[in-house]
């Protein structure tokens, strides 16, 4: 015992001295080259101490997980929403759930302002709020027959304020679905060999499914195996799909894309989670993670220098070229995702809670994914940073300022400082065959230009092109299972929402209530984005401006019903491990909202950018981004659309964090007066581990139910 707490203390011992390694060269390196390597110590050493320490704290310590109660998943078991789910395959549905386009693209703009500010955040953040929001959430909606965020507010804030909960949050989900789908949709059009190599994983997913079901019930290994195999076949055969007459097949305009996508939301959304959506959440997240681990791999081997300053100018000033704003608050809203996400909150209170075996598997599941999606959203900043800055600006520049040739963009972004001749910018295009890179805004392809970058050093510069075409359909695939779960999700959330008007939508499984409400979800965020995909300043195009803000509010509804559920179940002493992410989460979101509606920047204000396109109208001037008198007022429109939106949006989670602030400290006064409507204690049958790994103790458990199940079978 003596020499495995030796081993122990000496272990971590150096996993801090890592991390504190990484973070003092990120911090104190000025003027000097600094290799991306550092900051990959730093966000694993941090990772490993606060899963190790502080979600181990919270689990047993704070929130006290049961392993004796029974789950929703195990009481409630049906085979359509309530199903037991092995803890691997959840992870994966989980991981693949939450991970959206905020890990991937927020990063790579926030790189604007250079690489320092935005590890921080993504690091910190994760740790301190958006790892701990997932758990908590996950918790107290398992211990609540997996109510959605929503219901959870309106049951213990109250109708008044759990009515501003259910109506923000359905509305954020819709645009956040919307926006997703958006960039689905960009990334797949005409592209064969993505839109080929997504679509196999649909059938490959059915087979997962039955597999595990019907055929080898329990056997997750070997179906991992025949699911990675299957994969990598259709990743590769997806090239050859590219290259062969069937191209065309597979070559999709913007239009089909978006009917596709719908009805792919609506089946996913209807049919038995076990059957589609977990098994294909689980056999994205192999190509997730390994693309990932990949990275991180290549990085440690060819040691590539962060090109990007540590804090750029346009940090103080918020005149940045590729979105405007000074760091505070803008950095913690553009990444969406990666520190804190809302949208996670929604999975945490939907899918994953009416899916999970064990309580104790929370800390696994809900902390655990959330610090794997942050390293995803470190390995973004990293692809961003190590590229040339000065291809950075004019890919991710908007064409009316940096203009239509390479002469013109290397002119003007040598202006800011990042000198690129015209034929630099010239070859780095031919390099990953592109006719051009020049605003290429949205992030996702400074990505797949950082991606190639990295892997091209270790295999050759010749798979550049590859390379690069290879991320840009990783992209797709990885923000295409956000869509599916946000869907289900969405659903859950209406017909709690419904349910109070009508009671049999409360039984999430009532197959019309399931079949409506999906096609009312679907409706929605479909409606969106086919306007969208037709009207470049349309549909969800013109929410796109609030999509960061938007998902920081919701998480600021997630960390008020959590901090408030703390109070009222006897944690007050422990309420500041929600409360204090939520009071940093309040204060930069609504000064965000309230620099977007009031601000006299007509790039930040929207109200304010109204004006002057306005203005425009009235002189008979058109202004860019507008190539027309008919986009200058769509964007007038656009303008006032997002102020409203953000406006009433802001107000809302007012309304929540008041009504909240009003429950505690009325439960704090008369504990007598407040009710949890957690649902009663019964005792679990099924033995299952807390982690990936099994301990010794948790091996023998599984070998002892097994024996007793054999047993009665011969009985």
């Amino acid at each position: 015992m003596r020499t495995a707490n030796v081993r122990t203390i000496v272990v971590w011992t150096l996993v801090a001295l890592v991390a504190a390694t990484g973070w003092a060269v990120l911090a104190l390196a000025r003027g000097e080259n600094v290799s991306a390597a550092w900051m990959v110590a730093a966000a694993l050493g941090s990772y490993a101490i606060a899963y190790r320490f502080y979600a181990r704290f919270i689990a047993y310590k704070v929130l006290k997980v049961d392993r004796t109660r029974a789950t929703p998943a195990e009481r409630l078991d049906n085979g359509i929403d309530f199903h037991p789910t092995d803890r691997r395959v959840l992870l994966g549905h989980h991981f693949a759930a939450i991970a959206g386009a905020g890990p991937l693209v927020g990063p790579v703009l926030a790189a604007q302002m250079g690489y320092l500010p935005g590890t921080i955040w993504i690091i910190a953040g994760v740790v301190f709020a958006g790892a701990v929001q997932d758990m908590v959430v996950l918790f107290f909606s398992t211990r609540r027959d997996g109510r959605s965020l929503g219901q959870m507010a309106r049951e213990e804030i109250g109708p008044f304020g759990g009515a501003a909960a259910l109506l923000a949050a359905f509305a954020i989900m819709i645009i956040l679905l919307g926006v997703l789908a958006l960039v689905v949709v960009n990334a797949l059009a005409q592209s064969p060999w993505g839109t080929f190599s997504i679509a196999m994983t649909v059938p490959i997913a059915l087979l997962m499914g039955f597999y595990l079901r019907v055929l080898r019930p329990g056997r997750v290994a070997e179906v991992s195996l025949i699911g990675v195999g299957l994969l990598l076949l259709a990743l590769v055969a997806g090239r050859w799909v590219a290259e062969s007459s069937w191209a065309e097949t597979f070559t999709l305009a913007p239009s089909t894309l978006v009917i596709w996508l719908v009805a792919y939301g609506f089946i996913a959304s209807i049919l038995p989670v076990w059957m589609l959506l977990a098994p294909r959440d689980y056999l994205s997240t192999f190509m997730k993670i390994g693309t990932i681990v990949l990275l991180a791999l290549g990085v440690v081997l060819t040691l590539p220098t962060l090109r990007m300053p540590a804090v750029t100018d346009f940090a103080s000033r918020g005149d940045g070229p590729v979105f405007a704003g000074s760091l505070f608050p803008f950095v913690f809203i553009t990444i969406a995702c990666g520190a804190l996400s809302g949208f996670h909150a929604l999975i945490s209170s939907g899918t994953t809670p009416k899916m999970i075996q064990k309580e104790t598997q929370v800390r696994m599941i809900g902390y655990g994914s959330m610090l794997m999606e942050s390293s995803v959203a470190v390995m973004a900043l990293i692809a961003a940073s190590i590229i040339d800055p000065g291809l950075y600006f004019a890919m991710n520049a908007p064409a009316g300022v940096i203009g239509d040739t390479v002469q013109n963009a290397s002119q003007v972004v040598s202006g800011w400082g990042y000198s690129i001749s015209p034929e630099e910018l010239a070859a780095a295009a031919k390099n990953v065959e592109e006719a051009s890179l020049l605003s290429r805004t949205g992030g996702a392809p400074t990505l797949a230009v950082g991606v190639s970058e990295i892997f091209s050093q270790v295999t050759g510069d010749g798979l550049r092109a590859f390379w690069y075409h290879f991320a840009i359909m990783f992209e797709a695939l990885f923000i295409l299972t956000a869509l599916d779960a946000g869907t289900r999700v969405g659903r859950f959330m209406l017909q709690d929402t419904l349910g109070n008007v009508y009671r049999p939508f409360k039984n999430i499984s009532w197959k019309p209530g399931l079949v409506i409400t999906s096609a009312i979800v679907c409706g929605l965020w479909g409606y969106f984005l086919w306007v969208g995909v037709h009207e470049p300043l349309g549909g969800i195009n013109q929410l796109f401006p609030i999509f960061g803000i938007s998902n920081q509010l919701l998480a600021a509804v997630a960390l008020t019903v959590c901090t408030t559920l703390l109070v009222k179940s006897g944690r007050l002493k422990w309420a500041w491990i929600t409360g204090v992410p939520l009071a940093w989460d309040a204060t930069v979101t609504l000064t965000a909202s309230y620099q977007k509606v009031f601000s006299s920047d007509p790039r930040v204000g929207f109200f304010e950018q109204r004006s002057v396109y306005q203005a425009g109208i009235d002189r008979g001037e058109v202004i860019a981004p507008a190539k027309s008198m008919d986009d200058m007022h769509t964007i007038v429109t656009n303008s006032t659309v997002d102020g409203v939106l953000s406006a009433v949006l802001a107000l809302l989670i007012i309304v929540v964090i008041a009504d909240a602030a009003r429950v505690c400290v009325r439960h704090v006064r008369r504990p007598t007066l407040s009710t949890l409507s957690e649902a009663p204690y019964v005792e679990s049958k099924i033995v299952a581990p807390a982690g990936l790994i099994p301990t010794q103790q948790e091996k023998e458990e599984e070998a002892t139910a097994r024996d007793a199940v054999g047993a009665g079978q011969g009985g």
